[in-house]
């Protein structure tokens, strides 16, 4: 029996025309800037012959687009991981601090939205619970764009916010945390073991913006691995049959993932960061009282502008992330 060709492998294809098209764009790019480079070079050398400082404001805004679009380049130089031009899956779990910690979520929520939008990726909701009083408690969205898991894994951690809370009628100073937790949206077959006998699954009714559907069936689905406590939860699509194999889907993905990592020999090591979300395990703090600062405390990029970074803001952070972990401060995901 003939073996089947490449195009007959539609899953292998799709891949390998996905990698093509990356490699073509980070090509284009590369000679996008060296034409940027050259024409300011030219313009430079005209205003000098024509000693003409009307031509200064011009340069400065060239080089400013030259050096983001360098930047973002070189980020993608960085981005080799086997996974990292897969979309991501991002979920946020409001912790410590009650209605303040929902209110926290929801704020990075908007954030990541933000910067996903500038990217011009796009996000989709598979699951979302509002929080008791404001906020959100959970949300779980995909993002999808080229690279999204490769920017998107420097996030996963503990978020830590320190503000006068709007919730407070004393007005005192209030600590909140949010965990986020990432993985890639891979969607082929992933050589995983489950034993049925190691899952709960349980069903719910649909909360938030949606069809009709919502809140009059128990379509959404939460599928909790009970030996390593891994829970995921999808209710975005329209039955619950979707809904359930979209979450064995990321159920598979989460612990491929995690398989793969290092020191993976007990719960702790591998759930890291996201195991307390509270005092002390914090990737990044997000001050805003008694002044204002973002700090990633383990690549010691700061901000002061913590509007701006909040608005979507992110790529310094990713970018000082890439960089650290590239030099071995981080693990492989």
């Amino acid at each position: 029996m003939e073996e089947p060709g490449f195009w007959d492998d539609p899953e292998r294809s799709t891949k390998l025309m996905k990698e093509v098209k990356n490699l073509k764009d980070t090509v284009e790019g590369f000679h996008k800037l060296e034409q940027q480079y050259e024409d300011i070079e030219v313009l430079i050398e005209m205003g000098n012959e024509e000693n003409d400082p009307e031509v200064i404001p011009e340069v400065q805004q060239m080089l400013a687009e030259f050096s983001a679009e360098l930047e973002d380049l070189r980020i993608s130089t960085l981005l080799s991981g086997q996974y990292d031009n897969y979309n991501a899956i991002l979920r946020l779990n409001a912790g410590a601090g009650g209605t303040e910690s929902c209110d926290w979520c929801s704020m990075l929520y908007r954030m990541y939205c933000r910067w996903a939008d500038k990217k011009g990726f796009t996000t989709e909701v598979l699951d979302y619970l509002d929080g008791e009083e404001a906020g959100i408690k959970s949300v779980t969205i995909q993002i999808n764009g080229v690279n999204a898991y490769g920017y998107l894994k420097s996030e996963h951690g503990v978020h830590r916010l320190v503000r006068i809370s709007p919730f407070n009628a004393a007005g005192k100073r209030q600590t909140s945390f949010v965990s986020c937790d990432v993985m890639p949206d891979i969607e082929e077959d992933l050589d995983v073991d489950i034993n049925p006998d190691d899952l709960r699954i349980d069903t719910y009714r649909s909360s938030g913006a949606g069809g009709q559907h919502i809140n009059k069936t128990s379509s959404a689905v939460r599928i909790t691995h009970i030996p390593t406590g891994v829970v995921v939860q999808c209710q975005n699509e329209r039955s619950q049959f979707q809904n359930k194999d979209k979450a064995m889907q990321m159920l598979k993905a989460k612990l491929f993932i995690l398989k793969q990592q290092e020191n993976a020999a007990n719960l702790s090591d591998i759930r890291g960061d996201v195991a307390d979300i509270a005092w002390g395990s914090q990737i990044r703090s997000y001050v805003l009282q008694p002044y204002t600062m973002v700090k990633d405390h383990r690549t010691n990029e700061e901000s002061g502008n913590v509007s701006a970074v909040l608005d979507g803001g992110l790529d310094p952070f990713i970018s000082a992330y890439l960089r650290w972990s590239r030099l071995g401060g981080g693990e492989k995901k």
